[in-house]
C-alpha cells in the first residue's frame, strides 16, 4: 500500500506551469521553499530516469532534470505531474515516508520510484 504524502512545493522551470493535481502547491521558477534541506537529482536521458530508484528522507526534494535532447518527457506520479517538456526541471518535496512510483506517460518502460524512509 502506498503511503499518503504531502508535497510542500513544486517548481517547473523553462515554461509556464501546467495544471497539477492536489495536494500540490505550485511555485514559479525559483519559487521560495522549492528545495528542502537536501535535494536529490534524477536525470531524464536515453529514454530512462537516472537513477531509476532513489532513497531520500522526509522533507527532502527530488529534482528531475531533462537532458535528452529535444525528446519530450513528463514525470507523472500518484499526486504529482510535470508538464510535458524537452528541457528544464521539475522539483517535488516529499514530507512522508513511503514508496512513490512515477513514470513518463509518453514512453512505455520509462519508470522510476522515490523511496522516502
Amino acid at each position: 500500500m502506498r503511503a499518503a504524502f504531502a508535497v510542500l512545493a513544486v517548481t517547473a522551470v523553462a515554461a509556464p506551469a501546467a495544471a497539477v493535481l492536489s495536494p500540490l502547491a505550485q511555485a514559479g521558477a525559483g519559487g521560495a521553499g522549492a528545495r528542502g534541506a537536501s535535494s536529490h537529482e534524477v536525470v531524464l536521458k536515453g529514454l530512462r530516469f537516472h537513477p531509476s530508484a532513489i532513497t531520500i528522507n522526509p522533507g527532502e526534494s527530488v529534482t528531475w532534470v531533462w537532458e535528452d535532447g529535444d525528446i519530450e518527457h513528463n514525470v507523472t506520479g500518484g499526486n504529482f505531474r510535470s508538464r510535458t517538456q524537452a528541457h528544464g526541471s521539475f522539483t517535488v518535496r516529499f514530507t512522508h515516508a513511503g514508496t512513490f512510483n512515477y513514470r513518463c506517460t509518453i514512453h512505455e518502460g520509462m519508470v522510476g520510484k522515490v523511496i522516502v524512509r
